[in-house]
């Protein structure tokens, strides 16, 4: 159960870290904390790299490339809606038959759309930040001891990564990855891409090899 317990831990850090990247801009705490994670670092090649960073201070960076290149990737030329990418009419959906907020009000998840600036929960950094959630209640659920709870939330993101996030994220990360004009958001991008198709993996072999002896 530790190596459980690590491995939740890991994907908390992981889903906190991608969904606030994507959900609004960047400000000096949260470079600070990234900045700090040798582990977050090794994920994000080209950042620390980056010529800029020893031309200007992290608030010049963040004014004049950092939130421009939010603004242009979330808020400007692309869409980061999962209606958008998935309904006919490719219009954002923001009412309650939204079947992404249907589950959210199931399991009493609460968007707060204006703090997040987003004007509906299938919003990516929304979505992202539902995985974090559920991944928080599972590590719950492990101190609780609670075996069948772990297994149910396993089979819950396992339904939101398959029948959600990708069926559309890929799409939109790419495209934005492509767009990019920072390694921040490069790399951001990228690594978002990487880890939900790992970690679709990694609940699905969770399932197979740890819940399959869970009454």
């Amino acid at each position: 159960m530790e190596t459980l317990k690590q491995e939740l831990e890991n994907r908390v850090a992981l889903y906190a870290l991608i969904s606030r990247l994507m959900i609004k801009e960047v400000d000096e705490a949260f470079l600070n904390l990234l900045e700090k994670d040798e582990n977050i670092v090794q994920l994000l090649p080209n950042y620390m790299d980056w010529s800029k960073r020893k031309e200007h201070t992290t608030k010049e960076l963040i004014e004049q490339y950092y939130n421009v290149d939010f603004t242009n990737l979330f808020l400007m030329h692309l869409v980061p809606y999962e209606s958008f990418y998935v309904r006919d009419d490719q219009m954002v959906d923001s009412g309650k038959g939204n079947p992404v907020i249907e589950l959210y009000d199931a399991l009493d998840f609460r968007v707060e759309l204006e703090k997040a600036r987003v004007v509906s929960g299938d919003h990516i950094g929304v979505e992202l930040e539902f995985m974090y959630m559920l991944c928080n209640a599972q590590l719950k659920a492990l101190e609780a001891d609670d075996k069948v709870g772990i297994c149910e939330l396993f089979q819950i993101q396992k339904g939101f990564l398959k029948d959600h996030l990708l069926e559309w994220a890929p799409m939109f990360l790419i495209n934005a990855k492509r767009e990019s004009r920072t390694p921040l958001y490069h790399d951001g991008t990228e690594l978002t891409l990487e880890y939900l198709l790992s970690d679709y993996e990694y609940v699905n072999d969770r399932l197979e090899n740890f819940c399959t002896d869970v009454a």
